[in-house]
């Protein structure tokens, strides 16, 4: 089959009305308020609910609220977490009640997807998400967060209870249900 295409009249071969409206764009968004943001000193106010970089919190005594459980490290999907338990001699001299902290824990940055299944999993409200978006670094290996550096991130948190906050909002929906 065989299309006839028409011929180009003179004024679309002149191009002239592309021109004219790139032009009337251009002026548009000339006297439109600037949306440039200089970034160093202005940043992004984050909505609620975002997904940043994943960092480990202390409890009360300054020690580690990872139990070395290692949930978060299998479910996490391009596997960026790896988590080195202790061990058999896990108990210490100095603190012969304390949970199995991990020997190692590293998150690779790389890797991570910020979809906040590690601290949708952690039965220990260990792990967290940060509000920052703003990760850099000069070298690759700057971005892998061994355990010092993610519990730096994390801080001390004392009296977190995110099981209760979630039992709480069941409850509520239990008791107001929405109608469709």
């Amino acid at each position: 089959m065989i299309v006839k295409r028409q011929k180009l009249t003179l004024w679309e071969r002149l191009y002239l009305p592309a021109v004219i409206g790139g032009f009337k764009v251009t002026l548009r968004h000339f006297f439109k308020k600037k949306v440039t943001m200089q970034y160093p000193e202005e940043k992004w106010v984050v909505p609620p609910g975002y997904r940043g970089a994943p960092y480990l919190v202390k409890d009360q005594e300054g020690n580690t609220k990872c139990v070395s459980c290692q949930l978060c490290e299998f479910v996490c999907p391009p596997k960026a977490i790896r988590i080195t338990p202790p061990g058999p001699d896990w108990k210490l001299a100095d603190r012969p009640n304390a949970e199995k902290m991990p020997k190692e824990f590293e998150i690779n940055m790389l890797r991570c997807i910020f979809c906040g299944f590690c601290q949708e999993v952690c039965p220990e409200e260990a792990i967290f998400l940060q509000q920052d978006y703003s990760l850099t670094s000069n070298t690759r290996e700057e971005l892998i967060y061994n355990k010092e550096k993610l519990l730096a991130l994390g801080g001390q948190h004392a009296g977190i209870q995110k099981w209760k906050q979630k039992a709480e909002e069941t409850k509520k929906q239990e008791a107001f249900p929405v109608k469709p």
